[in-house]
């Protein structure tokens, strides 16, 4: 989604996020993520370098402050791809941030696009859904909600959320 939407909306910002996970084929250190070891993610973490961080699905993500930082002074909005978690601290931080909630149709319809992205272990899959159902539980803590049944149509409803938000 974001993917699309960035190539609707190049004025936005995007952000590499770390990880502390193994990078999938295909993946770019520093482009896709900045892969991390978990030692040096968590160095970073005590020295302050991430505006939100956290455990997910077995490993360490966050969003580097000189990422953030670098989209502001070229004067861009940003769109961050992150869990829960990351986003309430985020708002933390931002309080002007607006979150968007991200929905599956259904946890099937998310478990099916676990399955058939052949990326996860059957253990992972397991983990992804459990935190799903306490995520989903945090939607109402967000400004918006799109629930990707659609992907066209999802996109047009993030963009639309978008540009009302810039205006204002």
């Amino acid at each position: 989604m974001v993917a699309r939407v960035r190539e609707q909306l190049p004025r936005l910002g995007l952000t590499v996020s770390a990880t502390t996970r193994e990078p999938r084929e295909g993946e770019v250190d520093g482009k896709s993520y900045y892969f991390l070891t978990p030692e040096e993610f968590d160095r970073r973490v005590q020295a302050g370098a991430f505006v939100e961080w956290a455990h997910v699905h077995g490993h360490c993500y966050g969003t580097l402050v000189s990422e953030v930082e670098r989209n502001i002074a070229a004067g861009s909005s940003l769109i961050l791809e992150i869990d829960v978690q990351g986003a309430l601290q985020v708002r933390e931080r931002y309080p002007e941030a607006v979150l968007v909630f991200i929905k599956p149709p259904s946890l099937e319809e998310l478990r099916d696009r676990l399955v058939k992205r052949g990326t996860e272990t059957a253990e992972s899959i397991e983990l992804r859904m459990a935190n799903a159902k306490h995520e989903l539980e945090l939607a109402d803590r967000y400004d918006e909600v799109v629930v990707n049944d659609d992907l066209d149509r999802a996109v047009a409803d993030l963009i639309s959320i978008i540009e009302k938000h810039e205006r204002n």
